[in-house]
């Protein structure tokens, strides 16, 4: 079986992923965007293995990791942090919770719609006994944590506006 599709999708992938970081991550963001974009790697990657392990989901093709791992290293590890990356980024914050609301939902369904997509014309990513609203609820949850982490941990700010690390700090 050929998969030109596939691994075009998940070349571009990589590529339109990495160019939306360069151009929309700031460079006096870059340590909020890194411990963002790593927090949510976590929560991917963790529970991606484990839907993939109970075969709720496969991924007949993987371009990375084929023999190590069942897991889209490319959507899993990279895309969907890279994504929340950006996400917490541009939150709209003081903002009308409807406009909160639909930012969710926007960012969550362009995901959703994506991967509905795959599902049905590629062999990036198979259903077993998954379905797409599953898939929405748990991207809208994993936002939802990596969001009150984000805000947990850059809540600090030192004098001259820059965001300040210090977790020993109370």
């Amino acid at each position: 079986m050929n998969n030109r599709l596939e691994k075009t999708i998940e070349i571009l992938a990589w590529i339109v992923t990495t160019l939306l970081l360069i151009k929309y991550v700031p460079k006096n963001r870059i340590r909020e965007a890194s411990l963002s974009f790593i927090f949510k790697q976590a929560i991917t990657w963790l529970f991606g293995l484990v839907v993939v392990e109970n075969k709720l989901i496969s991924y007949p093709y993987r371009l990375f990791f084929k023999k190590s791992n069942k897991a889209s290293f490319t959507f899993e590890y990279f895309v969907y942090p890279s994504l929340c990356c950006l996400f917490n980024l541009y939150y709209p914050e003081k903002k009308q919770p409807i406009i909160k609301f639909a930012y969710y939902f926007i960012h969550t369904s362009i995901i959703t719609v994506f991967e509905i997509i795959a599902e049905k014309y590629t062999d990036l990513i198979k259903y077993n006994r998954w379905k797409w609203y599953f898939s929405f609820i748990t991207i809208w949850l994993s936002y939802y944590i990596s969001r009150v982490y984000y805000r947990w941990l850059c809540k600090r700010r030192s004098v001259n506006g820059k965001v300040f690390y210090n977790l020993f700090k109370s």
